[in-house]
C-alpha cells in the first residue's frame, strides 16, 4: 500500500478530483440494450436475459417460491436475515418525513403532504456471489415508506435471495438482471410494469443504464466503485488493516485511503496490509492501484481531506473527529465501527453515494421513496395581507399579469342599485309567466 506526503499536491489533487467516468465501450452497448428493450419489449428482454443471465426458468418468480428459499436456508442464516431486516425496519421508520400544516399568516395556510410512490424497482446484485442484505436495504425502506408495489430484479436468485424477498415483502420478483433489466422496469413490457423510481448497486452496465434511463425514470444515485476513508490518529493497525482489506474485497476499482498525521501509524498498517492481502482476487487489485496512506500535517488538515473526498464510508476513530466530518455516505466511530457492520446489522441503510456525491447527499433511506408537495389555502384576507409584497415584486420583475391576476380578486364588487334591475322574459313553456332579475 502506498505511503504519500500531503505535500504531494498531484497525488492528493488525485484523491479529490476522482471520479469514476463510465467506460465508452460499456455506455455504447447499454445504450443499444435500453433502445432494444423500448423497442421490442418483453421479446428483448427474454433474449438478453437467456444471453447474459443464463436464464432457464421462468422469469418471473411465484410467491410460493420465495416462500420455498426461507423454508431451504439455514436457521441461522434465516435467523440472521430477519434480524437485519428488523433493524432496518426501525431505522427507516425514523427517515419518513411527516406531514404539517401551518399559519403563515392569517388566511394564509401551507400544508406539507407526504404520498409513497406507486410502484418501485430495486436492483439486487448476483455476480460472483448473491446478495441478499442488498435486498433487505432496498425493498424495506420502500415498503415503511408505504409504496405498494416494490420489484426486484435479479439475474440469479439462490434461495438466500428468495428468502429476504419474502422477509423484506417484497411483491414480486424477476429473474433479470444487467441493463435489460433496468431498461425494463423504466419503460415497462407486457410482463414488467413501468415503475416509479429505481434503486439499488450494479455492475458497471447496471450504472451506466441507471445513468441512461435516469432522464425518463428517476434512480437513487449514480454509482461508481466502492470506497472507504478511515481518519486515524491512533489505533490498531491490525483492525485498520482489516477493514480496508474488507472494503477492497468488492471491486478491483475500489478505494481504500487512510489520512493520518502518524507516520509511524502510517507504516504499520501499510505493512499490515501488505501481510493481510490474499493472493491474488479484487481486494489484491484494489489496494494494489487504489490503495494509499497519506500523511497529514495535521489532525486538521486530515479532516479538510475527508471533506473534500466526500466518500462513501467514513471511519473515524474519535467522536470529536466525526464531528467535523461534513461530507460522506456514512460515518463509524470508534474502533468498534467496523464497516461491515453497516454492511449487514446495524439498520442504517449500505446502499451509499459513491464517487464525491456525498458532498450533496447522503445514502438511501424510506425518504426516498415518498412524494413531498405543498398544499397552499388563501382566504380573501389572506390574499388583501400578502397583495403588498406580490404587487410590488411582480411589477418588479415585469409580470404585470401576476399583478393583475392579485388585482381582479381584490376589486370591490359593485352592488346593482334598485333602478338597474329590469324585468327578463323567460320562455317557460308554462304560459308566458315572467320574473325579474338583476342584469
Amino acid at each position: 500500500m502506498r505511503i504519500i506526503e500531503s505535500s504531494n499536491r498531484r497525488a492528493v489533487g488525485r484523491l479529490i478530483g476522482r471520479r469514476h467516468e463510465a467506460d465508452p465501450a460499456i455506455a455504447r452497448q447499454v445504450a443499444r440494450i435500453v433502445a432494444e428493450v423500448r423497442r421490442a419489449g418483453d421479446t428483448a428482454v427474454l433474449r438478453y436475459a437467456r444471453r447474459f443471465d443464463r436464464l432457464l426458468a421462468p422469469v418471473e418468480v411465484t410467491g410460493e417460491e420465495m416462500q420455498d428459499g426461507l423454508r431451504a436456508i439455514a436457521p441461522e442464516l434465516r435467523a440472521a436475515l430477519r434480524t437485519s431486516a428488523r433493524h432496518i425496519r426501525r431505522v427507516a421508520r425514523r427517515q419518513v418525513p411527516r406531514g404539517w400544516r401551518t399559519t403563515v399568516t392569517p388566511g394564509v395556510e401551507i400544508e406539507q403532504r407526504v404520498t409513497p410512490l406507486s410502484r418501485v424497482g430495486c436492483y439486487v446484485p448476483a455476480g460472483r456471489y448473491p446478495l441478499p442484505s442488498s435486498l433487505l436495504m432496498t425493498v424495506i425502506p420502500a415498503r415503511v415508506a408505504g409504496v405498494p408495489e416494490v420489484l426486484v430484479v435479479c439475474p440469479r436468485p439462490d434461495p438466500t435471495v428468495l428468502a429476504a424477498a419474502a422477509i423484506a415483502g417484497a411483491t414480486r420478483l424477476f429473474r433479470l438482471g444487467g441493463a435489460h433489466a433496468v431498461a425494463a422496469l423504466a419503460y415497462g413490457t407486457a410482463t414488467i410494469p413501468t415503475v416509479d423510481k429505481i434503486v439499488g448497486p450494479g455492475s458497471a452496465y447496471v450504472a451506466a443504464a441507471k445513468a441512461l434511463v435516469s432522464a425518463d425514470c428517476p434512480i437513487d444515485f449514480h454509482a461508481g466503485p466502492t470506497e472507504i476513508v478511515i481518519i486515524a490518529t491512533r489505533g490498531n493497525p491490525v483492525w485498520v488493516a482489516a477493514d480496508l482489506v474488507a472494503q477492497a474485497e468488492h471491486d478491483p476499482d475500489a478505494r481504500a485511503i487512510v489520512l493520518t498525521p502518524d507516520r509511524r501509524l502510517a507504516a504499520r498498517v501499510a505493512a499490515q496490509v501488505r501481510s493481510d492481502l490474499p493472493k491474488d482476487g479484487p481486494a489484491r487489485a484494489s489496494i494494489q492501484r487504489h490503495g494509499v496512506i497519506v500523511v497529514t500535517v495535521s489532525l486538521d488538515e486530515a479532516v479538510e481531506l475527508a471533506n473534500q473526498i466526500a466518500p462513501e464510508h467514513l471511519v473515524c476513530d474519535r467522536e470529536t473527529v466525526a464531528r467535523r466530518t461534513t461530507r460522506a455516505g456514512t460515518v463509524f466511530i470508534g474502533p468498534y465501527g467496523a464497516q461491515a457492520a453497516g454492511d449487514y446489522a446495524t439498520g442504517s441503510n449500505h446502499v451509499l453515494p459513491t464517487g464525491g456525491a456525498a458532498r450533496f447527499r447522503g445514502g438511501l433511506s424510506a425518504s426516498d421513496f415518498v412524494h413531498v408537495h405543498s398544499v397552499q389555502r388563501i382566504t380573501r384576507g389572506g390574499l388583501e395581507a400578502l397583495a403588498p409584497t406580490i404587487l410590488p415584486l411582480a411589477e418588479a420583475e415585469g409580470l404585470g399579469a401576476h399583478a393583475d391576476s392579485i388585482r381582479v380578486r381584490l376589486r370591490r364588487q359593485r352592488t346593482p342599485k334598485k333602478s338597474e334591475v329590469r324585468p327578463v322574459r323567460h320562455s317557460l313553456g308554462d304560459g308566458g309567466r315572467q320574473k325579474s332579475e338583476g342584469t
